[in-house]
């Protein structure tokens, strides 16, 4: 961890520019209890559409509402979803390429059919139709885009098993008997984690704006609980003469997917060995 933190390519500053953003975004969430200036869900009609002042930072929605407070609440949400989600498509990923890429044979040709099949169809329009039949709910969101979102990671994990399992130390350990478990998660995932770590940033992003899109769509998370995406919904009633209430919820969705993809491209430097050679070059 002490190396990482040295590493060269860490002074890239567009990748600690991703880790400030992120670290800020979920502080503010983490804190919103705190700091939120209204109750988010607060119904006020004396202060429906109020412009951004000093009262209302972000202005109010049609319902009289604190966008500010909202935004801050929605970031919560929004976070969460991300988060959740790729740690469910991570986990099965890490599992199901580990038994393609360890076993082989009839056990790879399974796995690698179902993630072409899956690869097959469109992602969002899957997610749609699965969400569709359920009941709108964040825990029902987090699942289905964590079920829907695992084949880069089996792929990713199932070339790093291929490749590590002809390694001498694999080949060494298993001539001293090693047991297939003790080969898998002591000796060859710990090997193959950095492109999982690498992919597992990039997809939080990803899943921020499927959750954002399900949400806008009336299909993620449900009023009165704020999310960026439904806060988009309700500005797009009055988007010719409340511009804030699309602009602020479109600003934190952008600059949160940028700042995740810019610490996933500042990781993949920092743990690549062939980009940190090619950079001391």
């Amino acid at each position: 961890m002490r190396r990482l933190f040295k590493h060269p390519a860490l002074a890239n500053p567009l990748a600690m520019v991703g880790f400030i953003i992120i670290t800020s975004i979920m502080l503010l969430a983490l804190l919103a209890p705190l700091i939120a200036p209204y109750d988010p869900n607060a119904i006020d009609v004396k202060a429906i559409l109020l412009e951004p002042s000093a009262a209302h930072w972000m202005g109010t929605d049609g319902l009289g509402r604190d966008v500010f407070s909202r935004m801050l609440y929605g970031a919560r949400i929004s976070l969460l979803v991300g988060i959740v989600a790729v740690g469910i498509a991570t986990g099965i990923g890490i599992v199901l390429g580990a038994l393609s890429g360890y076993y082989r044979g009839w056990m790879d040709v399974v796995i690698m059919r179902l993630v072409d099949v899956m690869l097959s169809i469109p992602t969002f329009f899957l997610i749609l139709a699965v969400i569709a039949f359920l009941t709108p709910s964040i825990w029902n969101i987090m699942i289905v885009i964590g079920l829907t979102s695992w084949m880069g990671v089996t792929r990713l994990v199932r070339a790093e098993f291929l490749s590590l399992r002809e390694r001498e130390f694999v080949m060494a350990s298993q001539t001293l008997g090693a047991k297939d478990g003790r080969l898998i998660f002591l000796h060859l995932l710990p090997n193959s984690l950095t492109p999982v770590i690498v992919s597992s940033v990039l997809g939080v992003a990803s899943a921020v704006l499927v959750e954002s899109g399900l949400s806008f769509l009336g299909l993620g998370v449900q009023a009165p609980q704020a999310s960026w995406g439904n806060i988009l919904t309700d500005g797009k009633e009055y988007i010719q003469f409340a511009w804030w209430l699309s602009l602020f919820p479109g600003l934190a969705i952008l600059i949160t997917v940028l700042g995740y993809n810019l610490l996933g491209e500042g990781l993949r430097d920092a743990l690549d060995p062939r980009t940190a050679g090619n950079q001391a070059r």
